[in-house]
């Protein structure tokens, strides 16, 4: 049975987390080799794919920081949860809600919506 919540808590620390090789690390522990993401804006497969959409986002917003908003909840090998992005303290201004397909416990894709983005974001 897959913990929703773990792995919504890990997919958020992965993009919270900042030293490259500790990122990469909890990528090769949640992720499959493999994995794909896409949203509106962009789209990653593999290790290498998704760190450098962590990283490109990292840099963009350096001041912002995701965190999860309600539960996650799922079913089987799927899990939908909510996420913000904003700083720490504050109401996020970007919103999102992403859909993950896990394969043995680990990320295998995910598709990102974005709910709220304001102009020029």
């Amino acid at each position: 049975m897959t913990d929703v919540t773990m792995i919504a808590t890990r997919y958020i620390e992965l993009w919270n987390e900042r030293d490259p090789q500790r990122r990469r690390d909890l990528l090769a522990a949640n992720w499959t080799r493999d994995a794909r993401y896409v949203d509106p804006l962009m789209a990653g497969t593999g290790h290498d794919g998704i760190d450098a959409l962590i990283a490109g986002v990292q840099q963009r917003f350096p001041e912002f920081r995701f965190r999860l908003i309600g539960e996650p909840n799922g079913y089987g090998d799927h899990v939908r949860f909510s996420w913000g992005l904003g700083p720490d303290g504050a109401d996020s201004p970007i919103k999102g809600t992403d859909f993950a397909v896990i394969d043995d416990g680990r990320i295998a894709r995910i598709a990102g919506f974005l709910d709220q983005v304001p102009a020029g974001a």
